[in-house]
């Protein structure tokens, strides 16, 4: 059938096959204008996270906007005349900004130690550094020691300041990401009815919309306060840091990657294929069909609707690894036929060459396409987007290379054969000698390679952080390493308190009794539990200082604010006293709303029964390993409190990227074993022998096995971009195998002897394996100049697996197939016409 198609039409009618395709990918091209990069917070979480739901509630509930946090560091005294001038015109610029709801600095905090006053002075007027008569020492000993301050207005040093820049509220996409998830759960539950599906169609639409203009908000902000920033650069130095800032800054370095790294991996392409082919058209066609396919699949993608993220942000660059393997493939093998055949028409070399080459091609796409499968089972919805973007990608690879490689070479003219000059040097000559002539030390390496690979897998650890996403030499790395040091940590986490029932006795795991003796405001405090100022009791305080003095000694834990700061700063006006219930409930009926809204209500929401303990997280930090953490935490806290009086419950992005890696990790792992299943099959089916599959299937571990094992013992985590490679070895090591072991049957059928088959074999098939991995490997060389670290570890774990792969197919297999000797011997063919 295949032949009869490439006879009746692409041979026959070359032009017009090659003008209609083109044409085709060319209007279809102009969906690429949609393409869009999202590096949002968004992404990078589970779908169906039952944390994620709380998250958002506890973002409702205590009203926790999102904030950029810039570090200031003036070159005189942080409080010196003009340093504040400073700081207060900056301040007053970002106010006026439309996205920015408030800003918090030095200057507008309220003051309760310079000098230390009365409770009700301190409730009848606010006072800060605006105030001309402030005690600029005493206020100075108050940022560093008060417990609100310390540690994240100012640094120990204090020579860096926080500007807290607060941002407004998005009220219509959370009610539209609403309304959505509940319409996509009831769909998922049991079905929509044709209203709701259409209101399910219209709020997609809105969610889109609404999104990417905030999107563009978002970037425009960030451009404002950067552009503010730079008109104070000679008094002072400033870092911004924050969850937007991130997503916005690795957007931008996606675009750098893609335009300025793409742009010199074609160049690094073409340079290559000149050196390696010697022939314009063997550099032209390759670059034609990448650029074809890329178009392709770019389109799509952009028709569709589906978004580049910071995991799927490589898949141009795996599927230029898949099509130039397709396309040197047959380059090589064209070129083998013409000169064993220099007199053969050009139509029958093509035909030849694309019949030949057609099983082992297909049924490595297939395999290819079984290995990024394992991304589909993830339950992140970028994750799933990009093994669906492989295997479409790799599929129009497939076609497009088919297609346009034949038609082309039907209209040039027939050049004589490249003449490579094959030393006995040359890899795939080298390979073949050393395994005609190695005894034992090819198995010995092997053997070391595999308890290399599983004492260094033994070492992995899954982890994300974002301020190493980032060279060290970079502005963005050295902003984020300052807040991150000096000014309470990066990544947030919160520990949510809830209280099972007022009714109940509050007591501590820990005590073996409670105090039985009340005075007679505690008898009436109980019976009138429906006032909030009477909600704060003595047992409920007890337990909120607990929590929040374990919270502070975790060395991985930077600032800690709860309704405990509160208690402490009162401890300090009142005369270094504690204060009980009583003093809370008199605080609480008298508290200013500027008061409440900065140490209260982010805290405590008494509707709910709820404490919120916030707490940043130290990124940087060496020993920090996301997943012990959090579970430590959770146990110590269940522990530490009655169960049958609050439970404890942690939630922000800190929990939700943990959780989206190790459901990542795990869902990997799990599939890796399916997968693997899923080709042995696919072996057993091409080769139809279970010695050959077995072979296969050893020769395409070790590669994985080498990769994994060089990430665990060069410490290189476990991330959203790292996990992936798993997919990308299985692929890119199956297609040599099947074009290996496809090559060596048919040679195999000329003299029934493996030691000539396989130095056949290496001298033909093993060109274009050398070619295509030495081609890869060079032109991704160059993403290792990159500023995103994951893009970096991304281009030389690429690399590491192209060579592995190569090594494993021209070394272990062949001398594997000498040593089993798989094949059955067949009737000689002596003459091939």
């Amino acid at each position: 059938m295949l032949s009869k198609l490439y006879r009746k039409l692409i041979l026959k009618y070359p032009l017009s096959v090659f003008i209609l395709l083109i044409s085709s990918i060319l209007i279809f091209g102009i969906n690429v204008v949609n393409l869009e990069i999202d590096a949002s917070a968004e992404t990078l979480l589970l779908n169906d996270d039952k944390d994620l739901a709380f998250t958002r509630i506890v973002a409702k509930r205590f009203k926790t906007n999102d904030v950029l946090v810039l570090a200031y560091k003036p070159k005189q005294d942080l409080l010196s005349k003009e340093s504040l001038q400073i700081l207060t015109h900056i301040s007053d610029d970002l106010e006026k900004l439309p996205s920015v709801e408030s800003v918090s600095s030095l200057i507008n905090v309220p003051l309760f130690f310079s000098p230390i006053r009365e409770m009700d002075d301190l409730i009848n007027e606010t006072r800060t550094l605006k105030n001309s008569d402030i005690n600029l020492s005493l206020a100075k000993q108050e940022f560093l020691t008060s417990p609100l301050y310390k540690d994240s207005l100012v640094n120990k040093d204090f020579t860096i300041s926080s500007i807290l820049i607060h941002l407004y509220d998005n009220p219509e996409y959370f009610t539209l990401l609403e309304k959505r998830n509940l319409l996509l759960q009831k769909q998922k539950a049991s079905s929509l009815s044709k209203e709701e599906k259409q209101t399910l169609h219209d709020v997609n639409i809105a969610f889109k919309v609404h999104r990417d203009k905030q999107r563009i908000l978002d970037n425009n902000n960030i451009k404002e306060i950067r552009s503010l920033i730079s008109k104070y650069q000679d008094e002072a130095a400033f870092f911004l840091g924050g969850v937007q800032m991130i997503s916005n800054d690795i957007v931008g370095f996606v675009k750098n990657d893609l335009l300025i790294y793409g742009s010199i991996l074609i160049l690094l392409l073409i340079l290559v294929l000149g050196i390696v082919f010697k022939k314009p058209r063997w550099v032209m066609l390759p670059i034609l069909i990448c650029t074809l396919s890329v178009i392709a699949i770019t389109s799509s993608l952009g028709f569709f609707g589906w978004e580049i993220t910071v995991i799927s942000s490589n898949f141009i660059a795996l599927q230029l690894i898949i099509t130039i393997s397709i396309v040197l493939h047959l380059i090589v093998r064209y070129e083998e036929l013409l000169t064993q055949y220099p007199r053969a028409s050009s139509r029958r070399l093509i035909l030849l060459t694309m019949l030949s080459k057609a099983t082992p091609t297909f049924f490595a796409i297939l395999t290819t396409i079984a290995g990024f499968s394992s991304l589909l089972f993830s339950h992140i919805h970028p994750v799933i987007n990009l093994g669906w973007m492989m295997s479409a990608g790799i599929t129009m690879s497939l076609v497009i290379s088919f297609i346009i490689f034949p038609t082309v070479l039907m209209l040039l003219k027939k050049t004589p054969p490249v003449k490579q000059q094959k030393s006995i040097f040359s890899l795939p000559s080298l390979t073949a000698n050393i395994v005609l002539n190695d005894k034992k030390y090819i198995f010995i390496i092997t053997l070391l390679t595999i308890v290399f690979s599983i004492t260094g897998a033994s070492q992995l650890i899954v982890e994300n952080s974002f301020i190493n996403y980032f060279k060290k030499d970079t502005d963005i790395y050295k902003g984020m390493k300052i807040i991150d040091q000096e000014l309470g940590g990066t990544t947030p986490l919160d520990v949510i308190l809830t209280f099972s029932d007022e009714n109940i006795t509050v007591s501590l795991v820990t005590e073996t009794e409670t105090e039985e003796d009340e005075d007679s405001f505690e008898d009436e405090f109980n019976t009138l539990e429906n006032k909030d100022q009477y909600w704060f009791t003595d047992e409920k305080i007890t337990i909120i200082k607990k929590i929040h003095d374990y919270l502070t000694h975790i060395e991985q834990i930077g600032e800690v604010q709860s309704f405990a700061t509160l208690l402490d700063t009162g401890k300090i006006l009142n005369q270094n006293k504690n204060l009980d219930s009583v003093d809370l409930a008199i605080i609480y009926q008298k508290l200013p709303q500027i008061y409440r809204d900065i140490i209260l209500l982010p805290y405590v929401n008494i509707e709910h029964n709820q404490l919120r303990f916030s707490t940043r997280i130290i990124d940087s930090n060496e020993a920090l390993r996301r997943d012990i953490l959090l579970k430590k935490i959770t146990d110590d806290l269940t522990h530490m409190i009655n169960p049958h009086v609050a439970t404890v419950q942690l939630s922000n992005l800190m929990v939700l990227y943990n959780n989206m890696l190790q459901s990542l990790f795990h869902s990997q792992i799990t599939m890796l074993s399916l997968v693997l299943l899923i080709i042995f099959l696919m072996f057993f089916v091409l080769f139809r022998s279970f010695k050959l599959t077995i072979i296969a299937l050893t020769v395409n571990i070790i590669p994985i096995g080498m990769v994994f094992g060089f990430m665990g013992w060069l410490h290189i985590p476990l991330d959203i971009m790292t996990i992936t490679i798993a997919a990308i070895a299985m692929g890119i090591g199956v297609d040599d195998t099947i074009h290996y072991i496809h090559r060596f049957k048919v040679e195999f059928t000329k003299d029934n002897l493996y030691y000539f088959t396989m130095q056949r074999t290496n001298n033909s098939i093993g060109y274009a394996m050398y070619y295509t991995s030495l081609t890869v490997i060079i032109g991704f060389s160059i993403l290792t100049l990159s500023n995103l670290i994951p893009t970096i570890y991304f281009g030389v774990l690429t690399m590491l697996v192209m060579a592995a792969a190569l090594i494993s197919n021209l070394i272990l297999l062949p001398k594997l197939l000498l040593l089993v000797k798989p094949l059955k011997k067949y009737a000689t063919i002596k003459k091939i016409k």
